[in-house]
């Protein structure tokens, strides 16, 4: 395995972290969702900067202010956006056109140096889009009121800020990835603002809440976003673009799984066009691969 294909399953496994964000926030209760941000990237956020300060890397924080406006406007910038969609607008809607970002970053990823978008690629965002969309949806019709359209607008700029980031995160390849703990930080800090503005606290009821805050911390909301700045540094980014589109897949899988939902016929035709997407937008990855495998049976 060559170092960007290993570099890419890592990233890889941040979609299988985020998958299981809707469980456990749906075990952790109603806390409102800045406070939940502010909980959980401080979570991750400290215990980084721990890890940091033991092994004597705490110097890696000391980034120009463009790094720092990078991965602060990312994280939190994309949360904040997120959130502020979620309550103008319906929220399967507005979370379908937040899923745009995975595409978005298919698309911008073409405007790389030493990367260059190819025919494969677009089709398996587009099949994963496809895909993405009967699961938010459910297979049914979208109907749009005009009231709604600010809360669109901020999902589309949740998705063009995340796309943003992790593409101009590419440029930055320079950046040691630990330099995340120092964003999540930040992102608890300003989350935490926000939260005392518009927000009543509700803390989290019994140790099960409590172990569903902390799960969320070390992983969706924090393990999850070094691997992924890992990945989108130095891994194939179209890739993980495309293969982004199964995290509504599985996170819906497991939300069912776990009692919160039901199987439907849609899901199973979304799980047949993200899986055939990810596959078509990974051939470059798959082709090698294969051919390697064949010479050595030769």
């Amino acid at each position: 395995m060559t170092s960007r294909s290993l570099a890419t399953s890592i990233g890889l496994t941040a979609i299988v972290m985020w998958a299981s964000l809707g469980t456990l926030v749906a075990v952790s209760g109603r806390i409102p969702a800045f406070e939940m941000n502010m909980l959980t990237f401080g979570i991750s956020g400290v215990a980084a900067t721990v890890w940091l300060a033991a092994t004597g890397r705490l110097g890696v924080l000391r980034q120009p202010l463009r790094v720092w406006a990078l991965g602060v406007g990312g994280l939190f910038g994309y949360h904040a956006l997120f959130f502020t969609a979620l309550r103008l607008a319906p929220p399967v809607e507005a979370n379908l056109v937040n899923y745009l970002w995975p595409l978005l970053i298919v698309l911008l990823s073409g405007l790389l140096p030493g990367e260059r978008l190819r025919p494969h690629h677009l089709i398996g965002a587009a099949l994963g889009l496809f895909g993405a969309g009967l699961v938010v949806t459910r297979g049914r019709g979208i109907a749009i009121d005009p009231a709604d359209l600010p809360g669109y607008a901020a999902a589309l700029a949740s998705a063009l800020t995340w796309a943003g980031y992790s593409v101009l995160s590419r440029r930055m390849g320079a950046v040691p990835t630990a330099t995340v703990a120092g964003f999540c930080l930040a992102t608890a800090v300003l989350s935490g603002v926000c939260h005392l503005i518009f927000e009543t606290t509700v803390w989290p009821r019994g140790g099960v809440a409590w172990g569903a805050v902390v799960g969320l911390g070390v992983f969706p909301v924090g393990l999850a976003f070094f691997v992924w700045d890992h990945g989108v540094k130095r891994g194939d980014i179209q890739v993980l673009g495309a293969a982004s589109y199964v995290t509504p897949l599985l996170s819906t899988l497991l939300l069912i799984l776990a009692g919160w939902g039901e199987m439907s016929v849609s899901i199973g035709f979304a799980a047949v066009a993200i899986t055939a997407g990810a596959l078509i937008a990974s051939w470059d990855v798959i082709r090698p691969a294969s051919r390697k495998s064949r010479s050595g049976d030769a």
